[in-house]
C-alpha cells in the first residue's frame, strides 16, 4: 500500500513538473507573434472563390477574382456561373468599399473617390450578364436589378467575415443606380451609400423633365451652336451617310441589330446634343464648329468626336446589349422631343428594343423604378447623391422625402456626368467628406468637432485614382 502511495506520489510529481515545464512553454509560444494567415490564402478559403491573376501595386495587394453565383438567387439548384470581381487590398484593419460601374469590372488597379476619402479596401463587382461574367447559356430573365443586389450581397457576405470594419456601397451612373437598388433590397448590409450622378427614370413615359433641362442648359448661344450642328447633319444626310458606309467597310462594321446604316446614323446623330452636355463643359462649346460654314468633312468629325459611329454598329452595340436590355425592361430610357430636328428626323429617338438582338425576349416592367423611387423618398439612411448642374442624367434625380435620415443630394456646380464629391461647392464638399468618414468609421477627432477640417485619408495617386469614364451615347449612363 505504501509502495502504491509512493508511486502515486511521484507520478504526481512527474506531472506536476511537465505541467509547469508546459505551461512555461506556452508562455513562451504565446509571447511569440502567431504567423498570419495570408490574405490571398482567406480570400481564396472562402467557398467559391478562385484567382484569375494577382497584380502587384505599391500599398496594396490587388486581386482579379471569379466568385461562384446561382444564376437564379430565387432557385440557386439550377446552375451557377463565375461572376468577375476585383480586390483592391489595404489592411483587413480598414473599412471598405464596394464599388461597381454597372457595366464591365476594370481588371487594372482602380479607386474609387469614397476609397480615397476613408483610405480603405474595395470591391469591384462585374455586373451580370457583361461578359464574361454571363451565365450560358443565358436565360435573360435573370437580368434584373434584384438579382444584381443580391449578388452584391452574396459577395459582401463571404467577405465580410474577412473584413469586419464598416462598409459602403458606391458607383457612378449606372453603377450609382446599382449601389441604390442594392441598398433598397438590402438596407442592413451596408453603413452608407454614395451615388454619383444616378439617373432616377421613375415614369418610363413621362420625360419632358429632359426637355426642360435642354431649354435651359448652359449659354443659348452654346445651346444654338450645337442643335445648328445636330440639324446640319440631317440636312447632309446623303453625303455624311456616304462616308459612313466607307468607315463600315473599312472597320467591319455591320448593322443587323438597329436595322440598316441609316437608323444607326441617325441614333448618333440624335445623341449629339445630349453626349455633348454628358462628357463636355460649357468652355468646351468654343470647339463646336459654325454648322452653316462648316465641310461636311467637320460635321463629321464633331459628331464622330462627340456621339462616335461606332456606337450603333453590331460591334459597338453588343458589348452593351445587358444595359439596353436593362434600359427595356425595368431601368426606362429617356425620349425627348427636339423640335429643332422637325422634318428631318426620320426615327426619332429610337427604344432599347432597336438595340438588342431580337431572339432575346424583352417586356417593360412598369412600377419597378417607381418602387425604388418611393423607397429612397420614405427609408433614405446615410445616403448621399452627388450630380453635375449640366448633366442631363441629372434631369430626374433621386430625392429625399422628409423621413429619410442623415441623407443628402447634392449637386456640383457647372459639371458634367463626372460630378463628384471634389466638385462641390466648399460647404458642401466638407460636410461631404465628413459624413463619408463618420459612416465608415474613420473620421479624425477634428473633422467630428468641425466638417470643414474634413479631408481625404488617403493621399492622391493619379493612376489609381483616374476615372475611366467611357464615351458612351446618350442611351447608355
Amino acid at each position: 500500500m505504501r509502495k502504491t502511495l509512493g508511486w502515486l506520489l511521484s507520478l504526481v510529481v512527474l506531472i506536476g513538473t511537465m505541467g509547469a515545464a508546459g505551461s512555461t512553454a506556452q508562455a513562451a509560444t504565446a509571447a511569440q507573434p502567431a504567423a498570419a494567415t495570408d490574405i490571398k490564402d482567406q480570400i481564396l478559403g472562402i467557398p467559391g472563390m478562385s484567382l484569375i491573376e494577382e497584380k502587384p501595386y505599391p500599398g496594396y495587394r490587388f486581386f482579379v477574382l471569379n466568385y461562384e453565383q446561382p444564376v437564379d438567387h430565387r432557385q440557386p439548384w439550377k446552375g451557377t456561373f463565375k461572376q468577375r470581381l476585383t480586390l483592391l487590398h489595404k489592411d483587413v484593419s480598414r473599412p471598405s468599399v464596394f464599388f461597381t460601374s454597372g457595366y464591365n469590372v476594370n481588371t487594372s488597379p482602380r479607386r474609387s473617390e469614397p476609397t480615397t476619402i476613408i483610405d480603405g479596401n474595395q470591391v469591384s463587382m462585374e455586373y451580370r450578364f457583361f461578359t464574361p461574367s454571363r451565365p450560358d447559356p443565358a436565360n435573360w430573365s435573370n437580368l434584373d436589378i434584384w438579382q444584381a443586389a443580391s449578388d452584391q450581397h452574396r459577395i459582401f457576405t463571404a467577405l465580410k467575415k474577412i473584413y469586419k470594419k464598416n462598409w459602403l456601397a458606391t458607383g457612378a451612373s449606372k453603377g450609382g443606380m446599382t449601389a441604390t437598388y442594392y441598398e433598397r433590397f438590402y438596407p442592413r448590409d451596408m453603413d452608407g451609400v454614395v451615388a454619383y450622378v444616378a439617373p432616377n427614370d421613375v415614369v418610363n413615359h413621362e420625360d419632358s423633365a429632359y426637355d426642360r433641362f435642354f431649354a435651359k442648359v448652359g449659354t443659348k448661344e452654346c445651346r444654338d451652336k450645337l442643335n445648328a450642328v445636330q440639324r446640319e447633319a440631317l440636312v447632309r444626310r446623303e453625303p455624311l451617310e456616304a462616308k459612313y458606309a466607307v468607315a463600315a467597310a473599312e472597320n467591319g462594321w455591320t448593322f443587323t441589330t438597329v436595322g440598316d446604316l441609316d437608323k444607326a446614323y441617325e441614333a448618333v446623330v440624335l445623341d449629339y446634343v445630349w453626349a455633348f452636355w454628358q462628357y463636355s463643359l460649357l468652355a468646351d462649346c468654343a470647339s463646336i464648329p459654325a454648322a452653316a460654314t462648316a465641310s461636311d468633312q467637320e460635321i463629321w468629325d464633331t459628331v464622330d468626336t462627340i456621339s462616335g459611329f461606332s456606337a450603333y454598329a453590331d460591334q459597338g452595340l453588343q458589348t452593351y446589349t445587358p444595359y439596353y436590355y436593362q434600359a427595356g425592361t425595368q431601368l426606362g430610357s429617356p425620349d425627348i422631343k427636339q423640335p429643332h430636328l422637325k422634318g428631318l428626323s426620320r426615327y426619332g429617338y429610337q427604344p432599347p428594343r432597336n438595340f438588342v438582338p431580337r431572339d432575346i425576349p424583352m417586356t417593360f416592367q412598369p412600377g419597378v423604378m417607381a418602387d425604388v423611387d418611393k423607397w429612397v423618398r420614405d427609408n433614405a439612411h446615410q445616403m448621399l447623391f452627388v450630380y453635375g448642374q449640366n448633366d442631363p442624367w441629372g434631369a430626374e434625380p433621386f430625392r429625399l422625402g422628409y423621413g429619410v435620415r442623415d441623407s443628402y443630394v447634392m449637386i456640383a456646380p457647372g459639371a458634367n456626368h463626372g460630378a463628384n464629391v471634389a466638385k462641390l461647392m466648399d460647404g458642401e464638399k466638407a460636410l461631404a467628406t465628413s459624413r463619408i468618414l463618420q459612416w465608415a468609421g474613420v473620421a479624425p477627432a477634428a473633422a467630428l468637432a468641425d466638417a470643414g477640417k474634413a479631408a481625404p485619408l488617403a493621399a492622391p495617386d493619379a493612376q489609381l485614382d483616374q476615372r475611366d469614364l467611357e464615351r458612351e451615347p446618350q442611351l447608355r449612363p
